[in-house]
């Protein structure tokens, strides 16, 4: 015959059960809130307050509005912007010093929707998932294949391209020289938001 000798427990603290309540209750929260920072960049904009979407994917935030009801770049204008591009880490792959001529059509294709988008005088930054900005291409060693790119993006001006190069022939023509391609060129090269 065996003995069993039971040992009595005491009873437990009603303050200690609320502590374990409260403990899972912290537990869970925090676990949510872990979750939830995986999400991407472009998910959460697309939640953001005044943040748009385009059909393209293409998201932007109005900074400042530009000319009530202007007219709006077209694929045959170039722009006059001022821009900043990032990468979602924070890095600064290209900025412009001063305002530059981008002919519409000669850029990234998110950027080219963007500034069809914007009057005169507006501010707006822009997220373009890889498809509108490089794809699954690197941009020279400043940006990495499948990049989000952002973009801070002033519209300063912009002319019909057909009137920048009359400008440029009749320029070159005073100078005695050959007419020439686009002013300026497409800044900071590949890693701009230039060419694809």
């Amino acid at each position: 015959m065996s003995t069993v000798t039971a040992v009595p427990l005491l009873p437990v603290k009603r303050s200690y059960i609320v502590y374990l309540i409260v403990g899972l209750v912290l537990a869970v929260v925090a676990a949510v809130a872990l979750a939830t920072q995986g999400d991407d960049v472009l998910t959460r904009n697309a939640r953001a307050r005044g943040v748009m979407t385009t059909a393209s994917g293409l998201q932007y935030k109005v900074l400042e509005p530009g000319q009530k009801g202007g007219a709006k770049p077209t694929d045959a204008d170039v722009a006059l912007v001022n821009y900043e591009g990032k990468l979602l880490d924070g890095t600064t792959f290209d900025k412009s010093q001063q305002p530059t001529p981008l002919p519409v059509t000669q850029v990234v294709p998110g950027f080219s929707e963007l500034l069809k988008l914007m009057p005169k005088g507006a501010k707006y930054r822009a997220w373009l998932k890889p498809s509108l900005g490089y794809g699954d291409k690197a941009a020279g060693s400043a940006i990495p294949a499948n990049s989000t790119l952002i973009f801070d993006v002033e519209l300063v001006d912009f002319l019909p391209e057909a009137t920048v190069r009359q400008m440029q022939q009749q320029q070159m023509m005073m100078q005695g020289g050959m007419p020439g391609g686009m002013p300026g060129g497409v800044p900071g090269g590949p890693a701009g938001p230039g060419g694809r």
